[in-house]
């Protein structure tokens, strides 16, 4: 039986890294893959985007509401005219690499365990388990909840211990100084309207005054 992975790390922790050394590996050795993100993540447009300066176009992305698993069997037949197959026999599809997982609803994450276990092809998910204010993602919650197999893919503090939480950093228009922040929205794609650091909980506790969101 196929299964669902989940990796997950904060940020900087070579998550999409990753995924594009998953998809080359799978291709080296002649088997197709798909690459799919939601929506939402605006950074990198259509593309998976590593911090190495590495960047993929993904085949689909996942609006919200939509139906992952009909998403996946219409690009992986190439019934979808805007797929990059087009309307040929496709080749079986091996595995389906998910970015930026978090921000899928729990509904589609369902999808993601259907495509494994109904359909037979592995999926690996990667994303962030929780968010600035340490609070999990709906996406992710959902993963932990569902993946046969979790993996934490780590990175450091500045102070050099292993980092766990995520923190955000707006710029502030008076002096042009970045802060750190601890309420607002969950959802800020970082680069885009904020930067994000990763910290151990030693150092995210300094900055947040000992608040846990």
């Amino acid at each position: 039986m196929a299964k669902l992975y989940f990796r997950y790390g904060a940020m900087n922790s070579g998550k999409s890294t990753g995924l594009l050394q998953a998809a080359f590996n799978y291709e080296e050795r002649g088997q197709r893959v798909l690459l799919a993100k939601p929506e939402v993540d605006v950074k990198g447009e259509g593309d998976v985007v590593s911090r190495l300066g590495v960047t993929r176009a993904v085949d689909f992305l996942v609006p919200a509401g939509a139906d992952v698993r009909e998403l996946f069997r219409r690009h992986a037949t190439g019934d979808d005219p805007d797929a990059l197959v087009g309307h040929v026999e496709a080749p079986p599809v091996a595995c389906l690499l998910v970015d930026e997982a978090q921000f899928l609803e729990p509904a589609q994450v369902d999808d993601l365990l259907r495509i494994a276990v109904l359909d037979g092809v592995p999926v690996i998910a990667y994303g962030l388990r929780t968010d600035f204010r340490t609070r999990s993602f709906p996406g992710s919650a959902r993963l932990l909840e569902l993946a046969h197999s979790l993996e934490e893919l780590k990175t450091i503090c500045r102070c050099g211990r292993k980092a766990v939480f995520n923190t955000r950093k707006v710029v502030d228009p008076a002096t042009g100084a970045e802060h750190f922040v601890f309420e607002g929205d969950q959802v800020a794609i970082d680069g885009v309207q904020v930067t994000y650091e990763s910290l151990c909980g030693t150092c995210y506790l300094a900055e947040s005054g000992g608040a846990l969101g």
